[in-house]
């Protein structure tokens, strides 16, 4: 496997993202969940990603069962601060209080005494970042934590956490049809020294050309509520998966590979995390790191997927405005 770093941590070059292990786009078979993430680790791939908010905290319960007779071999990732209430409304939490009830919690759902990168996972606009930043300084001190990271910052305070401590990564959405982070992000963490980690580099699924509707989704799949995944925005980016597809064939691979394999392209420091809860996908998705790409191949894509190509936002309206504070 090769291997990649964020700040001084060094991980496989693609990690797991395990969010879809339990519900959210549809309902994962619980054991097979367990088995990709055994079936990950034995190929070489030690990050492991999770997030106190995925199913109430279940799938953290879920990667403890799959890790407790392999704790040594993990990188273990998850966050703190994103609220999901019962009622389907959300909030944010970064008060240095709470910053440790939620990773004490963590690490008694997840059976360790330690995590090995440790995020906020939407910045809270009520609580200076140098106040939680603080707080999970603390908790490294007494070993809790060994690394910090933000999900979903803007670059100011990317440069405020960091004054006050490394940030290890910056982790948020980055793929062929979500390019925002090429503004400013990317090149922060290249000067910071801070890693970044690529969530969602198969657009929710929909670069790997199985989705070509609505009904490809389950019922309970949140992605119904996702803009780009609306029936007229489907169609309208149906003709940048035709181009995709094509490029893929004319390269060998899946379409799923080809947009892998362009995200390991953007810089040595970014990492992706592929979520799946299928071995045979995760096979997939770990021989992309053999794809070279031609300098061809990549400027079709980048006319192709220019920034803003994507027809439809990432999330509904009243999430995107808890993005990049």
């Amino acid at each position: 496997m090769k291997r990649r770093n964020l700040g001084d941590l060094s991980v496989s070059a693609i990690g797991l993202g395990c969010m879809s292990m339990t519900p959210i786009y549809g309902t994962p078979d619980a054991q097979e969940s367990i088995f990709t993430i055994h079936h990950a680790l034995d190929h070489g791939i030690d990050l492991i990603d999770s997030s106190d908010a995925y199913a109430f905290g279940k799938n953290e319960d879920l990667i403890a069962r799959a890790i407790a007779d392999r704790r040594d071999k993990v990188v273990l990732a998850t966050k703190f601060g994103n609220l999901r209430n019962p009622d389907g409304t959300m909030a944010v939490n970064g008060r240095p209080e709470y910053v440790r009830l939620a990773c004490e919690a963590s690490l008694r759902r997840l059976g360790t005494d330690v995590i090995d990168l440790y995020y906020i996972h939407r910045i809270d606009p009520n609580v200076p970042i140098e106040d939680t930043i603080g707080a999970m300084v603390d908790l490294k001190t007494e070993g809790k934590i060994r690394h910090l990271g933000l999900s979903k910052a803007a670059p100011d305070t990317l440069r405020r956490a960091h004054a006050v401590h490394p940030i290890a990564a910056l982790q948020t959405e980055y793929s062929l049809w979500t390019r925002d982070v090429e503004t400013e992000l990317l090149a922060l963490c290249k000067s910071l020294g801070t890693g970044f980690v690529a969530y969602s580099p198969l657009g929710r699924g929909f670069l790997t050309g199985l989705l070509d509707s609505p009904d490809a989704l389950a019922e309970n799949d949140r992605r119904r509520d996702h803009p780009r995944f609306a029936p007229e925005n489907m169609t309208a980016n149906a003709a940048l998966i035709a181009t995709l597809t094509t490029l893929a064939r004319e390269q060998g691979c899946a379409p799923a590979q080809l947009a892998l394999a362009w995200v390991l392209t953007r810089g040595d420091y970014i990492v992706p995390i592929p979520g799946t809860s299928k071995r045979k996908w995760l096979d997939q998705n770990i021989a992309a790191l053999d794809i070279t790409l031609s300098e061809q191949t990549l400027a079709e894509l980048d006319q192709v997927f220019s920034f803003g190509a994507a027809a439809g936002t990432r999330y509904p309206a009243a999430q995107m405005k808890s993005l990049h504070l």
